[in-house]
């Protein structure tokens, strides 16, 4: 590995990652972060409203409560349509996303802690997007993510310094994995190329 050129490129809640290492991590000499997670509050209280809000704030306190006195942390679904199942997710997009054939040997669970879920709603990566300057940072944000927040990673991208650049993929939060993987892991390699 060359030390004087290393680039970290972060997804989703890596992508809030890359925030964070491209402000902290010296070592690092361009960032691409990537349909990141930014306010995890903001984009968490965007999925769950009303009096699915109050059950889950609920059940984050139950399980609290439960670890405390020596109980296994609860499970939930990662994904999942049916209302009556907890899940950290239940857009479509997401649905489809984490349940599509893949191969055996991966042998993915679709079971998460549910502390996770609450650190999740607790993480806010995006207040780091103005301190990653002076090292290069690629934003690459979905037009329609419903998961992250494409409003809130335009604010960061806003707040961030020069050098960076803003590339907007069409789709959702998981085109750029699928659909739009040409697009959007060129923007990566080009700006590395560029910068490293």
């Amino acid at each position: 590995m060359d030390a004087s050129r290393i680039g970290l490129w972060g997804s989703s809640y890596s992508g809030g990652h890359a925030l964070v290492l491209g402000a902290t991590e010296q070592r690092l000499k361009a960032v691409v972060s990537q349909v990141p997670a930014i306010n995890g509050h903001v984009a968490g209280s965007r999925r769950a409203v009303g009096d699915a809000k109050t059950a889950l704030e609920q059940s984050f306190i139950d399980d609290e409560r439960d670890q405390a006195a020596g109980k296994a942390p609860r499970m939930i679904a990662v994904v999942s349509s049916d209302p009556s199942q907890p899940a950290a997710y239940r857009l479509p997009s997401a649905v489809g996303f984490y349940t599509q054939p893949g191969p055996e040997e991966y042998g993915w669970d679709n079971t998460v802690t549910l502390q996770s879920t609450r650190a999740a709603r607790l993480y806010e990566p995006g207040v780091w997007a103005s301190r990653v300057s002076p090292k290069p940072l690629l934003f690459i944000v979905a037009e329609d993510d419903e998961l992250t927040g494409t409003d809130l990673a335009l604010e960061a991208y806003e707040q961030a310094q020069e050098p960076k650049s803003l590339v907007i993929l069409p789709g959702g939060h998981f085109e750029p994995y699928v659909e739009n993987f040409e697009d959007s892991s060129s923007a990566a390699l080009n700006w590395f190329l560029q910068h490293l």
